[in-house]
């Protein structure tokens, strides 16, 4: 009976199914995203070995990392074979790589297209499931000089003001201007809204010599950027 309730550790797994092995001797780019994970559960149970127990949690949150990212430890918890040390080792190591990921977009300074202004802010609003509304604020060489959030609101929208937005421009000295806003939902299509607040802070920005770049809706993995798709 007490081998019945005994775990399959790492140790105790065929020699192909050995993630700790193959990520010394293959390097950790050839692993998969439940190899990985099996790593930093260490075992499994008689009937489920630790990759397999991976392999359930990603297919349960369609094997999108960033959605794994965002259970709660509770949740995890939820899974047969994951008790609360498991869980906390598994969230802990996902906020380690979106921390990571975050320092990363820190360094971009200089804005030379949508895909750097993505990278910048994605870490800071693309997982939030509330709507924010961010402003990049750059100079003649389009470097960023300041970036913040300008309001914070529900699922549903978020209220911009105009005015704050030309007044914060104009004490940096700023002459261009990134809009950005999520999309908790995850979808990449403006709404009439979005396309309505574009355009007054467009003319707002026009009155002061200040232009409007762009407007990203970022989402956790991809972007709109009404730049690139012409609809500034």
């Amino acid at each position: 009976m007490q081998e019945e309730k005994a775990s399959l550790s790492i140790k105790d797994w065929a020699d192909d199914d050995k993630p700790r092995e193959k990520l010394v001797q293959k390097g950790r780019s050839v692993l998969s995203d439940a190899e990985l994970i099996a790593i930093l559960i260490g075992s499994g149970s008689k009937n489920e070995s630790a990759v397999e127990l991976s392999k359930r949690i990603l297919a349960s949150v369609g094997n999108n990392l960033n959605d794994l990212g965002r259970l709660s430890v509770k949740q995890l918890m939820q899974f047969k074979g994951i008790g609360e040390a498991k869980a906390v080792t598994i969230a802990a190591a996902l906020e380690i790589g979106r921390r990571r990921r975050r320092e990363a977009g820190q360094q971009i300074t200089k804005i030379a297209s949508s895909g750097d202004a993505f990278e910048l802010l994605q870490p800071l609003i693309g997982e939030l499931e509330h709507e924010e509304f961010w402003i990049l604020y750059l100079n003649n060489s389009n470097k960023v000089v300041h970036k913040g959030q300008l309001s914070k609101g529900g699922i549903t929208g978020t209220l911009v003001d105009v005015r704050l937005v030309m007044k914060q421009a104009l004490e940096l000295g700023a002459v261009a201007l990134i809009l950005a806003h999520n999309h908790p939902s995850g979808t990449l299509v403006p709404s009439k809204a979005d396309k309505t607040i574009t355009q007054k802070l467009k003319s707002a920005a026009q009155a002061l010599d200040i232009k409007v770049l762009d407007h990203l809706i970022i989402a956790q993995k991809a972007y709109l950027s009404f730049a690139d798709e012409q609809l500034l």
